[in-house]
């Protein structure tokens, strides 16, 4: 992590724990609701930064970034292929049930189950065997170099609880399917989620019998409203009406830090914007080319992706709060570095050109889907695509929509091509590459490649890095992934995000870079 970065969270931390404990409710909005509060079901951002404060790991990241223990005390390699973790004693589940291996047990089979896009989170892992009621082995298909970090998000549902009320399985949200934990809550952190309200709010309270007592804020209550109208949201911050924004109008940035009564919190945010196009369809759906797929041809690919003026977007849409991309993963991101990372400068002359030794002389017509709630800007940087490559022949048809209807199109292979971002939760390269570069089989390997990419060489890479423990090895594998992802136009990498957030004077936070706010962290006045 930025040394200054660790330091300004050292003085925040340092601030918070000064803080005097009194009761007091974090009014806190953003663009986006949730997609489910079934913790296994969509590895989706906003999902899993709710529902982080209710349900937890073996192992959790502090203020820092750094790797410490969470429902697991210690961690001790028996061989590199097998892990035993000490569970931590005497926590109890929301609803009173204590924590023990056989709720491990049953989750690792729960999160594996096919029909959730959470098994990124254990990949590499054959088996969790229950040494004794507060021991466990993870058994390893090979080393596995980022374990501790991938296991953060593997987490923990009480076994009891979910038979009890049918909810063993993960909810299948692409078949529009409810179940109890979906719309029902227990966990074992430290607040607990007591209603859902879909596009309306989110209420909590604080765990009074959570197991860490070092709870560095004030915050006892919280209520969570997705705004999805920018004047809106903005115009609630400055009403009072909330406490803090973590969707900022890239328009009334400039705004919101002239005004006393506000304080505007900068960092950059390790989320990738970009296009998926459809590759692994023999013909588009939603376009006007029959019998054959143009993605399926490197030319057209590149083609859009050189039509694409992105400091045009930084510029005139993003307002400067954007890092345009040349890779599928931002700085702060193992894998990225200056080198590789370089935009690639607009040249319709040469697209044009491209798409005519491809066969399409005049262009083509498809489809774009996007989300109009998710990303800065998502809907406005979809409208400048169509108008960059309608100089180059192309035709597109605009559907935008709420995030819960776009996930719903991609996940069911719906689309032409999409609009999705990508935010590292593991902090490594790996993540994003075996979720969207590698092809789709089952588990974690291709398990948000919902655009048909099929490389064998970025198969063979990944394969290797998943067990490659000799770190300058493994980022040179990496390194090549990322190149050959980059140089083939497997995704149009659009920019890495900025994240201002913005707060009354009187909330401290620390500001995560992977734009997940913890109410353990927050503090009001």
């Amino acid at each position: 992590m930025n040394p200054k970065v660790m330091l300004a969270a050292a003085a925040v931390l340092g601030s918070l724990a000064l803080t005097p404990v009194q009761a007091t409710t974090l009014r806190w909005a953003a663009q986006n609701d949730i997609l489910t509060l079934d913790p296994h079901s969509q590895n989706h951002a906003t999902t899993n930064a709710i529902l982080m404060h209710a349900y937890e790991g073996l192992t959790r990241y502090s203020a820092k970034y750094e790797v410490e223990p969470a429902l697991a005390t210690k961690w001790t390699y028996i061989s590199p292929t097998q892990v035993r973790f000490e569970l931590r004693r005497n926590v109890k589940f929301h609803d009173g049930s204590p924590f023990t291996a056989d709720d491990v047990v049953f989750t690792f089979g729960r999160i594996k189950q096919p029909q959730g896009t959470m098994q990124i989170y254990v990949t590499g892992i054959n088996e969790v065997k229950k040494v004794d009621d507060y021991t466990v082995d993870l058994i390893l298909a090979a080393p596995n170099p980022i374990l501790l970090r991938n296991i953060i998000d593997f987490r923990m549902m009480s076994k009891i609880w979910s038979e009890k009320n049918r909810t063993t399985n993960v909810q299948d949200y692409r078949a529009k399917e409810e179940n109890f934990a979906s719309r029902n809550v227990n966990g074992t952190g430290p607040y607990q989620i007591l209603g859902w309200v879909p596009d309306q709010r989110i209420t909590m309270k604080v765990n009074p019998n959570w197991w860490d007592k070092a709870n560095l804020g004030n915050v006892t209550e919280v209520v969570y409203t997705p705004i999805k109208s920018d004047s809106t949201r903005v115009a609630a911050l400055l009403a009072g009406d909330v406490d803090m924004l973590t969707d900022l109008p890239t328009q009334d940035v400039a705004k919101l830090r002239q005004d006393p009564k506000l304080k505007v919190v900068d960092g950059p945010e390790v989320r990738t914007i970009y296009i998926a196009l459809d590759q692994g369809s023999d013909e588009l759906k939603y376009s006007n080319v029959k019998g054959k797929n143009p993605f399926k041809d490197k030319r057209v690919r590149e083609a859009l992706s050189i039509a694409i003026d992105r400091e045009a977007i930084k510029r005139n849409i993003m307002r400067g709060l954007s890092i345009p991309a040349g890779v599928m993963v931002a700085p702060g991101v193992n894998g990225n570095s200056p080198d590789i990372d370089v935009a690639p400068k607009p040249d319709p002359d040469r697209a044009k050109k491209l798409l005519a030794e491809a066969g399409y002389p005049d262009g083509f017509e498809f489809q774009l889907n996007c989300p109009n709630n998710r990303y800065v800007n998502d809907e406005e940087i979809c409208q400048a695509l169509l108008s960059m490559w309608a100089k180059i022949g192309i035709k597109n048809k605009l559907i935008a929509e709420p995030m819960a209807q776009h996930s719903l199109k991609f996940q069911n292979f719906d689309t032409s091509a999409y609009m999705l971002g990508w935010g590292v939760a593991t902090y490594d390269a790996q993540y994003m590459l075996q979720s969207l570069i590698r092809t789709k089989t089952t588990g974690a390997d291709g398990n948000f490649n919902f655009n048909k990419i099929s490389d064998a060489k970025i198969d063979q890479l990944v394969d290797a890095m998943k067990t490659e423990i000799d770190i300058p090895k493994r980022n040179a594998l990496i390194k090549e992934a990322l190149i050959r992802t980059r140089d083939e136009h497997l995704l149009l990498q659009l920019h890495h995000q900025m994240r201002p957030w913005a707060m009354k004077t009187g909330v401290t936070t620390v500001h995560r870079s992977d734009d997940r706010p913890e109410a353990r962290f927050t503090s009001i006045k």
